[in-house]
């Protein structure tokens, strides 16, 4: 594996998986099984209020080819066929949804030691074209994050980014939203052995002048269980807590309360994952 800047989705990653992974306030049953030849099959159910959302996916990898196939109850089938090294560091994807006929897409990743760019290009006759790239090393990185719509000639999206990785810190910085948001992020290994760390967000909206502040940590209880935490400048705190009951196999409560408006009903979510 390329040990290097990585892509620009890995900036601030740490950070975001600490403040916002597996926090949820639905029910989610996830359920993976596989055939003998190899092929995973995952049904998932989530119930959103009375709203209840349902999909089945199967895998398959052959060789260095993984195909990936899934259908929803709005009955949209979603293929991504991804093909992995067919040439040092570098990685195809191609996917579409039917019968969205405009959804058609590829993509490619190249990862360096000192570079790591993806670039997608949607099969219209008029596409939007993204590319993002980073260069630097393992320890820091600068990238940009771009997308062009050929049909009306303007960037439907513009951001830089920059990342500073440390043994135990990581720390940075995303301008956003054609420089109008401002993402600073931060996170801490506080101990190795109880997988303890700390977090923190803090968002700055140019056109609105308003402030986010999110910061969370996370405890292994045991080689099994964690719990992480969470809460913002608005009040909202969140908690939760994962246990993996057998391998790959997990169940995970989590909840959440508005500390300013106590009054009203805490929301609780609840994911099962079962895997062979």
């Amino acid at each position: 594996m390329v040990k290097g800047p990585g892509l620009y989705s890995d900036i601030g990653k740490r950070a975001r998986d600490l403040l916002y992974r597996d926090y949820q306030s639905d029910h989610k049953f996830t359920l993976t099984t596989f055939t003998s030849n190899g092929v995973a099959i995952t049904s998932t159910g989530t119930k959103k209020g009375e709203l209840f959302l349902a999909d089945v996916s199967t895998k398959l990898t052959n060789k260095n080819i993984t195909t990936d196939v899934k259908v929803d109850t709005n009955s949209n089938l979603f293929t991504t066929i991804t093909v992995d090294e067919p040439a040092p560091g570098l990685k195809a994807i191609f996917s579409f949804r039917v019968p969205d006929q405009r959804s058609g897409k590829v993509e490619l990743q190249y990862l360096h030691e000192y570079a790591g760019i993806s670039t997608s290009l949607g099969l219209t006759a008029n596409p939007i074209v993204n590319f993002s790239g980073v260069i630097g090393n393992s320890t820091l990185a600068l990238g940009t994050d771009l997308s062009f719509d050929t049909a009306s000639g303007n960037f439907t999206k513009c951001n830089a980014g920059l990342n500073f990785t440390n043994t135990d810190l990581i720390a940075s910085l995303n301008v956003n939203d054609k420089a109008d948001i401002l993402n600073a992020s931060y996170y801490h290994i506080v101990s190795p052995l109880t997988n303890t760390a700390v977090g923190a967000e803090l968002s700055h909206s140019f056109s609105s002048n308003e402030n986010t502040l999110t910061i969370g940590t996370q405890h292994a209880l045991d080689p099994l269980t964690s719990v992480k935490a969470r809460v913002n400048n608005y009040g909202k705190a969140s908690a939760l807590i994962q246990h993996e009951w057998r391998p790959k196999s997990t169940v995970t409560i989590s909840g959440e309360v508005d500390t300013s408006a106590i009054e009203k009903s805490a929301k609780l979510g609840l994911a099962l994952v079962l895997k062979p």
